[in-house]
């Protein structure tokens, strides 16, 4: 293992341990890191003295805060499709394998966790959300839209949440995430060392976890779960907006924050994130990544993705022009198969 590789992989006890190691970039998802982790799970697997795999993110500010989407701008402003397209494609290979990776995944989320880093970690068998948890997919302020299986998970979350995450790009903190259905423990940031230590002892995975499981943080969303869930039922952002906007009249207080976020973020972005939790509830997790490969192959040949990395990452004057609302014909388009393109997933 080199100490200065983007992702360390080494066996340590019983435990295959990966760390994303651009604490600096906030551990921010390469391909070179999707390759690495890539062919430690296949070594892993064969492997009899690793029973399970830790995954950490190194520095104490972010698990992952997401892909390297300035690098994915300058590909695709350089005419590179297929390099962009091959970064998504191993990524999302590599979110199937986690999911279904015969041996039990810890994900140890402690600090930021949006886009990439998700994919990497709520797709484990165990997710423990610690003290520092902060979650978004905020991809649709940047003219993306939810990936990384969100077309999946997101619409499982108990009472809308998953669609208020995808539409507006807030964040969801540790109480959040227990609360919904994100995370499936909560463990203090003091703690997360040694349950990692803990964790390569070959003791059961699910009693190590018990063993420094702590009551979470309330969820202040929570609270308001039942006007949450009536104000991102309907299926158009219009009246979706138009329902934040008398929920906050009525007092919520998720309500203005929502409304505002909506109104900043990209229409395009929106629309499919929309057709995305409509469709993602009736489909299983492979058929969400290749929906996702679809919409992303199409997605990076348009405008609004690099419009929004321009003004939010490059630019940074916040100011992006998004092009209009899709029409049915447009949005169906994003959603149509690729044929001898499609996304591949390995037999299991």
């Amino acid at each position: 293992m080199s100490g200065d590789a983007e992702a360390l992989t080494e066996r340590r006890g019983a435990a295959g341990v990966v760390v994303l190691n651009r604490p600096k970039a906030l551990n921010a998802l390469t391909l070179t890191m999707v390759r690495r982790i890539a062919a430690a799970l296949d070594a892993w697997e064969d492997d009899p003295l690793v029973t399970r795999v830790v995954i950490t993110g190194a520095g104490d500010k972010a698990f992952c805060a997401g892909g390297d989407i300035r690098r994915l701008y300058e590909l695709g402003r350089a005419g590179d499709h297929a390099g962009q397209l091959t970064f998504w494609r191993e990524e999302y290979q590599l979110n199937a394998r986690i999911r279904t990776y015969p041996k039990p995944v810890v994900a140890l989320i402690d600090g930021i966790v949006m886009g990439g880093g998700v994919g990497v970690s709520i797709n484990a068998r165990h997710r423990v959300a610690g003290g520092r948890f902060s979650f978004a997919m905020p991809e649709v302020g940047i003219g993306f839209f939810p990936d990384v299986g969100g077309t999946f998970f997101l619409p499982r979350l108990s009472h809308r949440a998953g669609v208020y995450l995808a539409l507006t790009g807030l964040r969801a903190d540790a109480g959040d995430a227990l609360a919904f259905g994100l995370a499936e423990m909560f463990a203090p940031s003091a703690a997360m060392g040694p349950l990692a230590a803990a964790l390569e002892s070959p003791d059961d995975v699910g009693a190590t976890l018990a063993r420094f499981a702590s009551p979470p943080p309330q969820s202040a969303l929570m609270d308001e779960a039942d006007g949450l869930e009536a104000c991102f039922a309907p299926d158009s952002r219009e009246a979706i907006v138009a329902a934040l906007e008398a929920a906050e009249r009525r007092g919520l207080a998720f309500a203005a924050p929502a409304r505002a976020a909506m109104l900043a973020k990209s229409p395009t972005s929106q629309a499919i994130a929309l057709r995305q939790m409509a469709l993602g509830a009736t489909v299983d997790f492979d058929e969400a990544l290749r929906v996702e490969f679809r919409i992303v192959s199409r997605l990076c040949r348009g405008h609004d993705f690099y419009e929004g990395v321009r003004a939010l990452i490059v630019d940074k004057d916040n100011r992006p022009m998004w092009s209009p609302r899709p029409s049915a014909a447009e949005l169906d388009g994003y959603f149509a198969p690729l044929g001898d393109d499609e996304l591949t997933l390995p037999n299991r």
